[in-house]
C-alpha cells in the first residue's frame, strides 16, 4: 500500500509491502547486505560505495515523467539484527528536488523460504513532487518490484 499526502511543497509517502524469497532469512539477509547486488538491482544506480561504517555513497540517475536527473544520496544502515531486521534511511538531494526517507526491512522464515516485509515512510520535494501523485506512486512501485525481483532472481542463481 502506497499513500502519498499532498503538501505545498512536497509529498509524504507511506508504504507497505511482502516479498517472498525461496532463500532461508540468513541467505536473503546476505544478498540485501550486499553494496554490488543493491547496485545491480536498483534501477538508476550509477554508484554506491562505502563511506564509513554502514553508510553509502550513491548516486542514482532517477525519473518522474517528464522529469529526470540525478541523486547525489547517502544511504544509511542501522538498528541490525541479522538475519531478522534492519533500518535503511536515505537522504537524497538533485536537481529535480530531493527524497529523504526510511525503511523498517523484517525477514521472516516461511514455508517457502522468507518473507520480507517493508514499512516506508518518505518524503519527496521540489520539481519531482510537482509531477503528480499517480507518477510517483507508479514509480515508486516499479522500482520497489523490480529492485526485489532482481534481488530474488540473484539468489536464484547463487543457491
Amino acid at each position: 500500500m502506497l499513500r502519498i499526502y499532498s503538501g505545498s511543497a512536497a509529498h509524504s509517502m507511506e508504504l507497505t509491502d511482502t516479498h517472498n524469497f525461496a532463500a532461508t532469512p540468513e541467505e536473503v539477509w546476505v544478498v540485501l547486505m550486499d553494496p554490488d547486488a543493491i547496485k545491480a538491482c536498483l534501477r538508476g544506480c550509477r554508484e554506491l560505495r562505502p563511506v564509513g561504517d554502514n553508510r553509502y555513497h550513491a548516486d542514482i540517475s532517477f525519473g518522474v515523467g517528464a522529469v529526470s536527473g540525478i541523486f547525489s544520496a547517502v544511504v544509511t544502515l542501522s538498528d541490525q539484527s541479522p538475519p531478522h531486521s534492519y533500518r535503511i534511511t536515505v537522504h537524497a538531494t538533485g536537481k529535480p528536488g530531493f527524497a529523504h526517507g526510511s525503511a523498517h526491512v523484517l525477514l521472516k522464515p516461511v514455508a517457502s523460504g522468507t518473507e520480507v516485509e517493508v514499512n516506508a515512510s518518505a518524503e519527496v520535494g521540489g520539481l519531482i513532487a510537482r509531477v503528480g501523485q499517480r507518477l510517483i506512486e507508479g514509480v515508486a512501485r516499479m522500482t520497489i518490484a523490480g529492485f526485489f525481483s532482481c534481488l530474488a532472481a540473484r539468489l536464484r542463481s547463487t543457491t
